[in-house]
């Protein structure tokens, strides 16, 4: 299996025309096996009752960045319907629509990156702490585990190179602003088609895995938080540290 396709340009040299998009069913496959192990590994482990979600809370997510993730997420899965199923062969207008939700993908990904510095940056950077608690069974993580923060770091990588692809695409094509002008060298061209399918095939195995994990019942507390805001006080206490993190009450 390629790994990326090629085609010969106007003078019949061979190019690069994007990324192989057999990789598709490999990157599905991949996740599935990997969703399987874990779920047959947590099948075999005993555990005790879960946390109830009753009584005191304290809030884990605030309304704005709620709606981040959902816009967010809302915007993905557009571009993922909208760039892969032509590929596959589901054929339908899909061009606008695809360069509208990666405008709004762009927009709310940049206001996050501008917020970000007014919030504890370092909540969610992976750092060698986070292999400590990795092999220490006992340590229990701040805000975030070292799961949820490698997560977001191959998520804001993989987002980060499909925006700055993308945004060279669209500058290809004809839009409300401009005519499409075909001044970028074919060769050119195709690296960056390549870069957007590769990074796209990457974000298609770790939204798989991110739906597993938010879907899992231990883990559905974090699922909840991410709608209503909140956790409650003995579902903190069951995961996480508070001397590593002390979120306000929650109404």
């Amino acid at each position: 299996m390629d790994l990326a396709e090629y085609r010969n340009d106007a003078w019949g040299q061979e190019v690069l025309r994007g990324v192989s998009w057999d990789l598709l069913w490999l990157v599905i496959v991949a996740a599935f096996i990997a969703i399987a192990a874990h779920a047959i590994y947590e099948s075999s482990q005993k555990r005790g009752d879960r946390p109830s979600s009753e009584g005191a809370r304290v809030n884990r997510h605030d309304a704005i960045d709620r709606a981040f993730h959902w816009v967010m997420a809302g915007s993905v899965f557009v571009l993922l319907i909208t760039g892969v199923f032509p590929i596959i062969g589901l054929e339908f207008a899909w061009l606008e629509i695809h360069w509208i939700a990666g405008i709004v993908l762009t927009v709310v990904v940049a206001f996050h990156i501008i917020r970000s510095f007014t919030q504890d940056l370092g909540s969610m950077m992976v750092g060698p702490s986070d292999l400590k608690e990795v092999l220490d069974g006992e340590t229990k993580p701040g805000k975030y585990s070292p799961a949820q923060k490698s997560m977001h770091t191959v998520v804001t990588i993989l987002t980060l190179l499909v925006i700055a692809t993308g945004i060279i695409m669209f500058l290809q094509i004809d839009s409300p602003w401009w005519e499409r002008t075909n001044e970028m060298v074919e060769s050119t061209l195709g690296w960056v088609f390549f870069l957007h399918g590769l990074s796209t095939l990457g974000l298609i195995g770790v939204i798989c895995l991110h739906i597993y994990f938010s879907l899992r019942p231990e883990k559905l507390f974090y699922t909840r938080s991410m709608i209503k805001g909140w956790i409650s006080r003995e579902e903190m206490a069951a995961h996480h540290d508070p001397d590593r993190w002390t979120p306000d009450e929650s109404a």
